[in-house]
């Protein structure tokens, strides 16, 4: 006697829906945080992470933020705008090479990050910085043939900010 297709699913293969399952919550978790930044700071998760790696090096350029965030340089110099027209970052020349632009916090933007909720770059990106290695090349190893079976073509989004796809602008 043949099994049907919903029968065969019922009892056998549930990992697929297990796997899918997780996705939602991974990204249900992370749309929660950045909701709850926005709702603490005024701010949201992209633009908070930003200003949190500006607080760990002196003189960042806009370059270094942008790779630092894994964002193309032109999306991390609109988000700086923003950030410069709020009065939370400034721009600064070099006297030596005018060329050459810092970023720095001001006094609001210190105070803003100081009070923001934890951890600063997203729930997200502080969990995968904090796995095993060897977990996280599985991890990519398996999203990488995950992207293949769905024959994911388009890879614009890969330098998007997580905050801005779930919809926290």
């Amino acid at each position: 006697m043949k099994r049907s297709a919903a029968s065969h699913r019922s009892k056998g293969n549930n990992l697929p829906i297990a796997v899918l399952m997780k996705f939602r919550m991974i990204v249900n978790t992370a749309k929660r945080h950045y909701r709850w930044i926005e709702d603490e700071c005024g701010v949201n998760g992209a633009h908070l992470w930003a200003l949190w790696e500006i607080s760990r090096s002196h003189g960042m350029r806009v370059s270094e933020l942008s790779a630092a965030l894994a964002m193309h340089q032109s999306t991390a110099s609109n988000l700086l705008d923003k950030l410069v027209r709020t009065g939370l970052v400034t721009r600064n020349r070099s006297p030596e090479d005018q060329r050459v632009v810092t970023l720095q916090l001001t006094k609001k933007g210190a105070a803003l990050l100081k009070r923001a909720p934890k951890p600063a770059r997203g729930i997200l990106p502080e969990a995968l910085h904090h796995m095993p290695p060897a977990a996280l090349k599985k991890l990519d190893a398996s999203l990488l043939a995950l992207l293949k079976h769905m024959k994911a073509g388009d890879r614009s989004g890969k330098a998007t900010p997580l905050a801005l796809m779930l919809g926290d602008q």
